[in-house]
């Protein structure tokens, strides 16, 4: 019950924030929203996209996923995934996507490291779900198999949130606004170590920092395997 009282208690203060006022923000949702960037990020509950970006209601769509991936457009890709992607950039015409990714990711982990079920669990969700990523986790194994645990599952997670904005590239309504130049797309990586927020240069092939952590620089994370995909300009 404490928690339910914390959500209401936080749900009173949205409601003085956003309605208190004879003119609010959400007079102008009211008919519609027209955000401007649509981020594909993890369902982690330490990784919140509004809140880490300080965003309006109305600013951004949002799509959140184990390990904020990306399927393929194939005939039998996940709908809902899909679905979002296609209804951010065929009818809303947002101008960014931006793929977030985060340290300490459990969806990677699961990759990496699967666990048999649990006593009683009929289902492997997560399992199926993540094997969107496999290829990403062979190269890992593959190159890195020396590297250390934790070495393999950072790498997996920058790795995937390239191959995450690959994907996109192969709906092919989104790609051909970016080849018009309508839309751009953005790898962020979020890490909950430092406070750090990185961003993917494919000119130098490595996440370089956007944001550095308050208490002192990071070593940049450099890709371990070299980009074939189109540029990817850091925003």
């Amino acid at each position: 019950m404490e928690e339910l009282e914390k959500f209401l208690n936080g749900f009173s203060l949205f409601q003085q924030q956003y309605f208190g006022e004879p003119q609010t923000l959400y007079d102008s949702l009211r008919d519609g929203q027209r955000p401007s960037t649509l981020l594909i990020g993890c369902c982690d509950s330490r990784v919140a996209p509004m809140l880490l970006t300080g965003s309006d209601p109305g600013d951004m769509f949002v799509i959140r996923n184990i390990a904020n991936l990306v399927p393929p457009c194939t005939p039998d890709a996940p709908p809902g995934v899909s679905s979002g992607i296609e209804f951010a950039v065929c009818k809303l015409e947002v101008a960014r996507v931006i793929v977030l990714g985060h340290a300490r990711c459990g969806g990677i982990r699961a990759l990496l490291e699967p666990q048999p079920r649990a006593e009683g669990q009929e289902t492997d969700f997560v399992g199926q779900w993540m094997r969107i990523a496999e290829p990403v986790a062979q190269r890992v194994r593959r190159d890195l198999g020396h590297r250390s645990a934790h070495e393999q599952r950072h790498a997996c997670e920058l790795a995937s949130i390239l191959q995450s904005l690959d994907n996109l590239l192969t709906y092919p309504w989104l790609k051909r606004r970016v080849e018009q130049g309508l839309l751009k797309l953005h790898g962020w990586y979020f890490d909950i170590d430092s406070g750090a927020l990185m961003a993917y240069s494919a000119r130098q092939q490595q996440f370089l920092p956007l944001v550095c952590p308050i208490e002192r620089a990071r070593h940049l994370h450099e890709r371990p395997w070299p980009d074939s995909s189109q540029a990817r300009p850091i925003p």
